[in-house]
């Protein structure tokens, strides 16, 4: 079955989890930590069908700035962003920060969802609209919907699936031949199976039964299980959320951030020859040598970055 992945991006308490559940019924946050707290820490999903029958697979990402590194691993693989803005406070610091991740990751579909309308009256309503459109002026989000919904009183709800397919419907499909790569963003163990591993596929397929590779540590495994969205497949391809059931490593064995692959696929490496664009909204020039947090996937490393033609960069400079 056909897939879409949409990530959520926005600031912390505009209502991005509320949202997800009051859409598909799934609470995305699922920790003791997250309810006690009212917040998201870690990544969430759910799902929910299109009404072309298309599979929506949902990642609710954090919005606190501490957690940055869990939103980009969840950002990572996602076909369209939906920038949760709450009516009553408008746009924030985390939502020009997501938005800012998701130019950087190439997302170039999106739409806006205005929640909590149930706050605020209709004069400041469009205020937050105006506010939103001076925003994602000049943005991959300048032409985007602006949906206002509210998880409280229903409004809104049932026009998200009709929005996103109608933005999703000439998705270039995703690369399928090739090797398969998996970037982990989840890790588990189920009783009696074993260990469990769950992330996008960005590229190539998996069978069950088959045997594969965690890399950088290249251990190996066999693929006893796989699952999209809790039903059992025989087979996974690039584009789908997909659960691997392993046999032969441990749940200890993995972290986020490595990759599942084919044996002999892939050859880890300490250094990345990239093209860097700056943030014009960095609040000061990035020196040579000047050590940084690499993400790469789901993945975060410390680096250092060293220009080959400069001893520094400025905000908006590549």
């Amino acid at each position: 079955m056909e897939q879409v992945i949409l990530g959520t991006a926005g600031h912390i308490d505009h209502g991005k989890s509320r949202f997800i559940e009051a859409l598909t019924g799934v609470d995305p946050d699922r920790l003791k930590e997250e309810k006690q707290r009212g917040i998201t820490i870690e990544l969430g999903f759910a799902s929910f069908t299109l009404p072309d029958g298309r599979l929506m697979g949902i990642v609710d990402v954090p919005g606190h700035e501490k957690f940055v590194k869990n939103m980009v691993a969840g950002a990572a693989g996602i076909d369209i962003v939906a920038m949760v803005i709450a009516a009553d406070e408008g746009v924030m610091p985390q939502t020009r920060e997501h938005l800012e991740i998701c130019t950087l990751l190439g997302i170039s579909r999106g739409l806006v969802v205005l929640t909590k309308t149930d706050l605020v009256d209709a004069e400041l309503l469009e205020l937050a609209r105006e506010d939103i459109r001076d925003f994602v002026r000049g943005t991959f989000l300048e032409e985007a919907p602006i949906l206002p919904v509210s998880a409280v009183t229903g409004q809104g709800l049932g026009n998200f699936a009709g929005i996103a397919a109608e933005l999703t419907a000439d998705l270039p499909r995703r690369y399928r031949s090739g090797f398969f790569r998996l970037p982990v963003d989840r890790i588990f163990s189920m009783k009696g199976f074993g260990a469990v591993v769950t992330g996008t596929l960005i590229s190539g397929e998996v069978k069950t039964g088959e045997t594969v590779a965690v890399y950088p540590s290249g251990k190996k495994a066999k693929v006893r299980g796989l699952q999209v969205h809790g039903k059992s497949v025989e087979r996974s391809a690039a584009g789908t959320r997909t659960a691997l059931n392993f046999q032969g490593i441990e749940k200890e064995d993995i972290v986020r951030g490595d990759v599942v692959s084919h044996p002999g696929a892939l050859i880890p490496s300490y250094m990345l020859d990239v093209h860097f664009q700056y943030l014009a909204s960095a609040d000061k020039a990035l020196k040579n040598r000047a050590r940084v947090r690499v993400h790469a996937g789901t993945n975060e490393v410390m680096g250092r970055v060293i220009l080959l033609d400069r001893d520094a960069l400025e905000p908006g400079e590549s």
